[in-house]
């Protein structure tokens, strides 16, 4: 009997030039790809042609009735505070693998002073890849897709990686 899994999921929201190349990044790593954004007129097919699903609505609106398991990614590019703080309240409410936020270290300073009045604890916050993306000296957009990816691939197969075993 031959078992097909279904694709693991890629949730990207912020309609962004970086959000476009990690949709193309996304897809060619296998993932179904949505982009989201609550402004209809930045998240089109157009902008967005490698993405399998393009949503017009809040972030954590999504987040909250997305089908979200372990082997999916979460990538919050919006770089506003008013998307970003409830997306990432939203996604540490699932089982999500990867949850990343996009920032400059002070804008990420900035959000997780204001996380932590609201309640998130270092638990949460070790959930969290933010600035998002492995630390490559990436500039361009596509740079930071790769980034991205290489970061999500590396904390996804460390989080399937079996427990060594400790003999005495």
């Amino acid at each position: 009997v031959l078992t097909v899994a279904a694709r693991p999921r890629m949730y990207v929201f912020g309609a962004i030039d970086f959000a476009s190349a990690l949709a193309s990044i996304g897809t060619f790593l296998g993932y179904r790809v949505t982009v989201c954004d609550a402004r209809a007129a930045f998240v089109t097919k157009e902008r967005f042609p490698d993405a399998d699903e393009i949503v017009v609505a809040w972030p954590h609106q999504l987040i909250a009735e997305a089908p979200i398991d372990e082997r999916s990614a979460i990538c919050i590019l919006t770089h506003d505070a008013k998307f970003d703080g409830p997306a990432l309240h939203a996604a540490l409410k699932t089982r999500a693998g990867y949850i990343g936020a996009m920032g400059s270290r002070r804008t990420v300073a900035r959000r997780e002073e204001r996380l932590r009045a609201e309640g998130l604890t270092d638990t949460d916050f070790a959930r969290i890849r933010s600035p998002i993306g492995m630390s490559i000296s990436s500039k361009t957009p596509e740079e930071v897709a790769v980034a991205i990816g290489a970061q999500i691939i590396q904390t996804m197969r460390a989080a399937a990686a079996p427990i060594p075993s400790v003999s005495r």
